[in-house]
């Protein structure tokens, strides 16, 4: 089959690679459509040192399977679907405690950091274990199946923070991720919501999703104006989706006393950390990992037009030119967004 493959830092080919063999509890899925991830272009340089080389990138992406293994249940060829970005072992002790995102034996599709490697879906075909699909609606696209996985890490952090209709929320970071958390905190029930960032394009997209309000970091009397929006109390729930000390210090200095900073950003190992502002302001600091089953609802959510993901796509392009468009969104070409590839004709 043809891949995309990653066989040096900055360098892509798109190349014959080896066809994927299935188990048991496996099928072989016809990929369709792989939406090109910030975290894939990061690391096609070696930058997150997750993607070692060599490796087929690519994990938001849906298809149709073609094959199914001996012990798969309930799913058949013809079959559309998409599925988790995490292949998780059903028998581990974080999974049977209900959180998968967290097992000790996770993996994840189009990564390797070194403990491991598992080729992702810039590829023909993938093979991937049955429990971690996800049936698409009959009304969405393959491509708009393509944009669930970060719908539904945005959709995981709005989970665990705890959000109650009414509260206020600031979302650091107006990027793929920002954008969605921004308009599902709207969604269910947050007010206001404001969005954050140093780009004005990407605080008008966060404007068009939902954000009530939006602030340049770099405008003067940002702190003042922020806190005319919360009676000078500070945010109830604040999300960092950057992962950069400048972004997590906005947010604990923006967060009320009591309130809660929902970290998703992991751009960096380490940051600066303002302790004594969470400790005397009893500030709960969350983490969000990835997804913990927000699929099926990121899916309900694309079948029932309460999210769009029309504005964000900006190209659908052939598997074959790949290495070009991750060159242009590497460069940070202007009003390139999401970029989703799709097998040659």
């Amino acid at each position: 089959m043809k891949a995309l493959g990653l066989d040096e830092y900055n360098q892509l080919n798109y190349r014959d690679f080896p066809e994927p063999e299935i188990h048991s509890g496996e099928v072989l899925i016809e990929i369709k459509a792989c939406g090109i991830c910030g975290s894939d272009v990061h690391g096609m340089d070696g930058s997150t040192g997750r993607r070692k080389p060599p490796l087929v990138m690519g994990h938001e992406a849906s298809g149709v399977i073609i094959e199914t293994g001996s012990d798969v249940k309930n799913w058949k060829t013809g079959d559309r679907v998409t599925f988790d970005s995490t292949v998780y072992p059903l028998n581990d002790w974080f999974t049977l405690k209900g959180h998968y995102n967290l097992s000790n034996n996770r993996q994840v599709l189009g990564v390797s950091p070194g403990e491991y490697r598992r080729h992702g879906a810039f590829a023909e075909r993938l093979a991937v274990p049955q429990h971690i699909l996800h049936r698409i609606p009959e009304n969405v696209s393959f491509v708009e199946a393509a944009m669930v996985e970060p719908i539904a890490v945005a959709a995981h952090a709005v989970n665990v923070s705890g959000l109650k209709p009414g509260n206020s929320a600031m979302v650091a970071g107006a990027g793929m991720v920002g954008v969605f958390v921004v308009q599902l905190l709207k969604l269910f029930g947050a007010n206001p919501v404001v969005a954050v960032d140093i780009d004005h394009k990407k605080l008008k997209l966060a404007h068009e999703f939902g954000a009530d309000f939006t602030f340049n970091p770099k405008e003067k009397d940002i702190d003042e104006r922020i806190l005319q929006l919360t009676k000078s109390r500070g945010f109830d729930l604040t999300f960092e989706v950057v992962g950069i000390t400048e972004t997590v210090q906005t947010c604990i200095t923006n967060t009320r006393k009591g309130g809660t900073v929902v970290l998703v950003g992991n751009l960096s190992p380490e940051i600066q950390f303002p302790l004594q502002k969470v400790v005397t302001s009893e500030i709960t600091v969350q983490g969000s990992c990835a997804i913990n089953g927000e699929y099926e609802l990121a899916l309900d959510l694309l079948a029932a037009k309460k999210v769009d993901v029309s504005k964000l796509v900006s190209a659908v392009a052939p598997l074959s030119e790949g290495a070009e468009w991750f060159k242009r969104l590497y460069e940070k070409e202007p009003g390139l967004n999401k970029v989703i590839l799709v097998p040659d004709k």
